[in-house]
């Protein structure tokens, strides 16, 4: 089945913990705005779509301390939650639909992965990642990403 990726909205940090550390039994993320995917993994595959979106260089991506940070750890670390960039969720909320397929084109043309995948699925992946990050500003939110292996 291979790893599941949940992004998903939260409005700080405290409350990305409890999304993924439940101690109500409920599933990870259960009640928090957000879409799984499987195999998307936001600080190696996502990187070119937020240098594309955002404008910013790969290593300025990489040297923000919300890139990657982990916040929470669950199951014996089976199940992790890091932080993506308020730099990414801006430029998500800020996209241009009709630019979408373009992103997803030169994303898929990116080294990051091992075939090339296929950019409609790419732009699929966008306009999820795209209405999330436009709620997620509307209630001043911040974006994570929790991760299943």
């Amino acid at each position: 089945m291979g790893v599941i990726h949940g992004y998903f909205a939260a409005a700080d940090d405290g409350d990305a913990v409890r999304a993924v550390v439940r101690e109500d039994g409920e599933s990870t993320a259960t009640g928090y705005d957000g879409f799984d995917v499987n195999g998307m993994d936001p600080t190696v595959d996502l990187l070119p779509a937020e240098v594309i979106l955002s404008g910013r260089s790969a290593e300025t991506v990489r040297a923000d301390p919300r890139h990657g940070h982990l916040i929470a750890t669950a199951d014996d670390g089976q199940l992790l939650c890091l932080s993506l960039t308020d730099a990414l969720r801006d430029a998500l909320a800020a996209a241009d639909h009709g630019s979408l397929h373009d992103v997803a084109r030169a994303w898929a043309a990116s080294d990051v992965f091992p075939a090339p995948p296929d950019p409609d699925g790419l732009a699929e992946f966008l306009e999820q990642a795209v209405g999330l990050a436009g709620r997620a500003v509307e209630r001043g939110h911040r974006l994570y990403c929790w991760i299943c292996v």
